[in-house]
């Protein structure tokens, strides 16, 4: 099999960027927009799913093969810092539509089982999937446009949260973790599992949007 290249880490955020968007037009083809309760449904995934991520920037900041790394161990670091209150942001919003996180999905209790299992010893997994997360929403601009100037419910006290991640502010996590990876100069083993995460990130993503599109799903974290 051929060596891995960085290009193959962007081949692999690209695919996850094409299936967000094909979901995207199939919701708009089916629904034009998101109800006001899957919206309610993304921001309580996004709250369970960014509460205390800051742990895993800081131990993937920790691991031998990253300390050596200054420059990616100290935008590791700084990542998780500005990472931190997100889920703060998301239940603000919540609280914006008299609203409170409803239970966590159970598809984000087996991200956060399975990335707990690896950060300490293959941390580049859990980066790659970070790659997935900070890059999906600038793949379908359009849709999500679309989306979300046909919801009547939104206003600017309750999409604080989609306005971060949609990297129109100052604050570019998809562009600046691929940047970072990309100049640590990694190796093959590292670039594999960088792959890995991005294509095991985007399955377990793609079934969370599933369950905030499915609002009969009660499937939930134990």
């Amino acid at each position: 099999m051929a060596d891995l290249m960085f290009a193959d880490v962007l081949a692999a955020v690209k695919n996850s960027q094409q299936r967000f968007k094909d979901k995207l037009k199939n919701l708009i083809e089916t629904s034009n927009s998101l109800s006001e309760e899957q919206y309610v449904r993304y921001l309580s995934m996004q709250y369970h799913l960014t509460k205390g991520v800051q742990r895993h920037f800081f131990t993937a900041a920790s691991h031998p093969d990253i300390v050596v790394r200054k420059n990616l161990r100290d935008f590791l670091w700084k990542f998780g810092i500005e990472e931190e209150p997100h889920f703060q942001i998301a239940q603000k919003d919540l609280q914006n539509m008299k609203r409170t996180p409803v239970a966590k999905p159970f598809d984000v209790h087996i991200w956060w089982m399975f990335f707990d299992s690896i950060i300490n010893e293959r941390p580049f997994i859990r980066l790659g999937a970070t790659c997935v997360l900070e890059n999906l929403s600038d793949g379908a601009k359009e849709q999500v446009n679309h989306i979300f100037s046909n919801a009547p419910y939104i206003t600017p006290k309750n999409f604080r949260f989609f306005a971060i991640h949609k990297h129109e502010e100052n604050l570019n996590h998809g562009d600046q973790i691929l940047a970072a990876l990309e100049s640590a100069r990694l190796d093959q083993d590292e670039l594999k599992d960088v792959v890995y995460g991005t294509n095991i990130g985007t399955e377990m993503y793609m079934r969370m949007v599933d369950w905030v599109l499915d609002i009969n799903s009660a499937v939930v974290a134990p």
